[in-house]
């Protein structure tokens, strides 16, 4: 019988200096655990689902991310110009994401205490209706600058599969950072040093 190699022990102290919870968990097998399971489907539009499945990849680190004028949900206009040579970060979302309701309050602290360092930001909801949105940012006290994103609007920047996604693009218009799913708290705070 063969012997199993054992794993090289990982000083807990050092480690936890630098890793994550999303670290610790993909280590520990949890997210593999939870991805096997079979978990109820969620009722979703049939257009919904056949979009998502439509939907492209995350954009590659590296490539530029150029953001299409938006009307903003408080009645300004977000202009490309006005963020150019800034990091830009775009974060989609919707108020019925249970993930997004989790990662939002992190975004909206991340928006508070970078934007005088020139973080511009643009949260692109995909709620059935605008008025869902604006609804959502009322109740939940959140400030970042947010968006809806129309079906229409969508043809000229295709959200990625998943939900949340988070884009952050560097002052020279390349792609930082791309993040499909839940970011923890200390995750968001960690974009902090990227802007």
């Amino acid at each position: 019988m063969k012997k199993r190699a054992s794993a090289p022990a990982i000083n807990p102290v050092d480690a936890s200096s630098r890793w994550t919870r999303r670290d610790w968990l993909r280590a520990s097998g949890a997210t593999g655990l939870l991805a096997g399971m079979s978990l109820p489907t969620l009722a979703q539009p049939v257009s919904a689902a056949a979009e998502e499945a439509k939907a492209p990849p995350l954009p590659a680190l590296g490539s530029p991310l150029a953001l299409p004028r938006i009307a903003l949900l408080d009645g300004t206009v977000y202009e490309p110009s006005a963020s150019a040579g800034q990091p830009l970060l775009v974060y989609w979302w919707s108020s019925t994401c249970p993930f997004c309701a989790l990662q939002s309050p992190s975004m909206d602290q991340l928006w508070q205490s970078q934007k005088a360092r020139g973080l511009q930001m643009v949260a692109l909801s995909i709620d059935k209706k605008p008025e869902d949105a604006v609804a959502y940012l009322k109740k939940k006290g959140y400030s970042f600058p947010a968006a809806w994103a129309s079906p229409d609007w969508r043809k000229t920047f295709p959200k990625p599969r998943g939900l949340p996604i988070t884009l952050l693009r560097g002052r020279d218009g390349k792609l930082l950072l791309a993040e499909k799913g839940q970011m923890f708290a200390e995750d968001v705070e960690a974009i902090a040093a990227l802007v």
